[in-house]
């Protein structure tokens, strides 16, 4: 049957080539849908619990994006005239921010004082430039005393300060919301730059980090894809010597992926940092079924085959094997599907249908072209690369003894080390050092504060029950407890607004700086101190409507996700000893990404599971052998478990970005195992050779082939490792790893172990 289709793609290979650039065009003209999300919540499913715990508490209080400016004076001296101006002008600038909601800084730091039997409610600083020394001390010692600004809005050294823009995004808006608000930022602080040289600004917040996915991706289209794209037609120049087949190879790999990314706009996948790798994975792997179509066609005719001819032999002899690695490949990247970060479904979905194109263009418009071109065979010559892989068959055949139990003890060694990983993550690190957001953010965080955050909705129940004096103490313990616990900032909350204004409201006697008495004094302070406040500065993002419930947020330093869950998982156990009735969990966009990686784990654990049994089933029915087919399980699920042992022993952190490698490299890994195996068969059944023999055969005629496919793959990896985003290079990296253990286990165990199992007839 095979045969026949080739003889009839010869016969119709004009219309072919003309059939395929019709639907290529009708599948890439879907690409003008393609949209690029700059949210974080795109890597939270709908029903992920800390996304709803998270979107719950911004329904209840007002929303957490912000941007967060920095300035650092040169001589580390804030509270001077000119740079105080320079807090003032920004903190007015930013009210015209795009989506800005709220504005906070020293200069507008509603400081309240007594004068007489009224409480006076203003700006700490009105008007900067008029300042003496006297005054600016003044508002110096209040501000590196009050607790709702130190580790928030000025640093306690005094020599940093801090700008919180705090941003309202439209909860359907257009996709151009958060590179405006960048915009408008990165501007101002030029401004501020070029007219102020003695003050460095640093930009941070989650508004910028949005923004940083989609330039990051960018960055990586423009450089990565095209080293890759370098690195494939050097090796298809440095394998085929064959202009034809080089270009035929080429032109497989563009239509394969501009028919996916168009096909994913089709269907409305958005783009992702880690979706829109996706070009440079389908390259790398659209790359293996022309080679080994093309490596059989040229070989064939270097023998004296006519053109028509090689190619119908190659298509004949090689139509299984790549089907059969394709279809293992998408069930690999479908599994992707069962991750709990959607945007990995969305890469493993992508990917699925460029490999599904590639193996269609590999066996109809790739054999279609290369026959309507001239075809040069006089520079192929693969005697002498063969008769090397031939002289390495005789090595693992005679050797086979100490390669299987040598190559056994290794793998068994590295799995060994798998329980030296542990499931950890810092968002902030999703970025390396060439991103700015990275480094701004850490250098607000070792200076000034933090943007990992843990929000407590905090209440009793009844409306106005805030100001009972019993709830507010337990407020306050808890405030107290947690500005006790490692690599813990900030703590805002209530209680300190109604702890001064209580000394406020006792002609600012120190000795009245505690809690008020009484649920009706509380009241009435919260009172008058919220009808004082200007337009802008409400307690709407601290209180909820009704007054039954306060927010509490934990400012942490960059924690990795294991120390803010342990810190959160003590927070519980406070409130169940000490105020069960206030029971809340703790949400936040840190929160969510600290849980991720673990979710999403389990999750993977399970679509590799489903993708081996159907993997399996797939190879033993189509390899018609029980027997061989369970034996192919162990070079299939070696290489992965040997790659997280290696990880481990020389790394140990795995995240979100390694969560997903098991389930991306399986389906991969299993190539090499089919077309080892394939030929291993044709050679037993076809020829009637021994097990010895048989792998000899295989050797020789797929090992060149697997050998550059495996070094592409790797490279192509190995290119993504170099991504500036965090979550695509550790996969990159763990992948290119994975797959190189997998040629290593195939063509050094697998033949022994097909020598010891495999001896009668097949």
């Amino acid at each position: 049957m095979v045969k026949s289709y080739a003889e009839w793609l010869v016969r119709w290979r004009f219309a072919i080539i003309l059939l395929t650039l019709v639907l290529v065009g009708l599948a890439a003209s879907g690409g003008r849908f393609l949209t690029f999300k700059t949210d974080y919540r795109v890597f939270f499913s709908d029903d992920n619990p800390q996304l709803i715990a998270f979107e719950q508490l911004q329904n209840t209080y007002t929303k957490t994006d912000n941007v967060l400016f920095v300035l650092a004076p040169k001589d580390k001296t804030v509270f001077k005239p000119d740079t105080l101006a320079v807090v003032a002008r920004i903190t007015e600038a930013s009210w015209q921010m795009p989506f800005s909601l709220r504005v906070d800084s020293i200069t507008n730091y509603q400081h309240t004082e007594a004068e007489g039997d009224d409480l006076i409610v203003a700006d700490l600083v009105e008007a900067p430039d008029s300042l003496d020394e006297a005054e600016l001390q003044r508002i110096r010692d209040i501000a590196v005393n009050e607790p709702l600004l130190v580790h928030r809005l000025i640093s306690d050294d005094a020599s940093v300060t801090g700008i919180n823009v705090t941003i309202q995004l439209p909860d359907e808006g257009s996709g151009e919301e958060v590179p405006e608000i960048t915009a408008f930022a990165r501007n101002l602080v030029d401004e501020i730059r070029a007219e102020h040289p003695d003050v460095d600004v640093y930009l941070t917040g989650m508004v910028i980090m949005n923004n940083s996915f989609p330039e990051v991706s960018l960055h990586d289209q423009k450089v990565l894809v095209p080293i890759m794209f370098g690195i494939v037609l050097l090796t298809l120049v440095f394998l085929l010597r064959s202009f034809t087949s080089t270009l035929g190879t080429f032109l497989v790999i563009i239509f394969s992926i501009v028919s996916a990314m168009g096909l994913a706009g089709w269907l409305g996948i958005a783009l992702t940092p880690p979706s829109a790798s996706s070009p440079t994975v389908i390259l790398t792997l659209a790359v293996a079924d022309c080679v080994h179509v093309l490596v059989t066609f040229l070989h064939s005719m270097k023998r004296g085959m006519d053109k028509n001819s090689a190619m119908v032999e190659s298509i004949r002899v090689n139509m299984q094997p790549i089907f059969l690695t394709s279809l293992t490949t998408v069930i690999g990247f479908l599994s992707m599907n069962f991750s709990d970060a959607p945007p990995f479904g969305d890469l493993g979905n992508i990917v699925a249908m460029g490999v599904t194109l590639a193996f269609i263009f590999s066996v109809t418009f790739l054999p279609a072209f290369v026959l309507c071109l001239p075809v040069r065979i006089e520079a192929f010559s693969d005697e002498r690369r063969t008769e090397r892989v031939d002289r390495f068959a005789d090595f693992v055949v005679k050797h086979r003894n100490p390669l299987f139990w040598g190559m056994g003890a290794v793998i068994i060694l590295l799995i060994s080390f798998i329980p030296r990983n542990e499931l950890n993550d810092e968002f902030v690190e999703y970025f390396d050092r060439t991103v700015d957001f990275r480094t701004d953010t850490e250098f607000a965080t070792e200076n000034l504060t933090g943007i990992y955050t843990i929000d407590y909705s905090l209440g009793n129940g009844e409306n106005g029950g805030i100001n009972e004096p019993a709830f507010l103490r337990d407020v306050e313990r808890f405030a107290s407890w947690f500005e006790q616990q490692p690599g813990v900032l900030h703590v805002n909350t209530l209680t300190d607004i109604m702890s001064r204004l209580n000394k406020n409201m006792h002609g600012d006697d120190e000795a009245w700086h505690r809690l008020p008495d009484s649920r009706e004094l509380s009241a009435q302070y919260l009172l008058l101190y919220e009808m004082s406040l200007p337009y802008g500065l409400d307690l709407n993002n601290q209180i909820d409507i009704d007054k039954s419930a306060t927010r509490m947020t934990v400012t942490m330093e960059s924690v990795s996700s294991n120390e803010l869950l342990a810190t959160e998982r003590r927070a519980q156990e406070w409130l169940s000893e000490n105020a069960p009735y206030m029971q809340s969990d703790g949400a936040s966009p840190s929160v969510m990404f600290a849980y991720i990686g673990q979710r999403n784990i389990r999750s993977m654990l399970l679509g590799a599971s489903v993708a081996l049994v159907l993997i399996s089933l797939i190879l033993i029915v189509a390899l018609r052998s029980l027997k061989i087919g369970l034996i192919s399980l162990v070079p299939n699920l070696a290489p992965a478990a040997m790659g997280f042992g290696l990880w481990g022993l020389v790394d140990g952190q795995v995240g979100l970005g390694l969560s997903v490698v098991m389930g991306l490299t399986l389906g991969i890994v299993v190539d090499d195992t089919v077309h080892f195996l394939s030929k291993y068969l044709r050679a037993r059944r076809e020829r009637g050779l021994n097990s010895e023999d048989a792998v000899r055969y295989a050797f020789h005629t797929v090992g060149i082939a697997l050998l550059v496919t495996t070094l592409v793959l790797i490279a192509g990896f190995m290119v993504l490792h170099q991504s500036a985003f965090k979550l695509n290079s550790d996969m990159g990296l763990l992948t290119a790893v994975t797959i190189g253990l997998a040629l290593i286990a195939d063509f050094i165990f697998l033949p022994p172990l097909l020598m010891k199992t495999d001896k009668g007839k097949i």
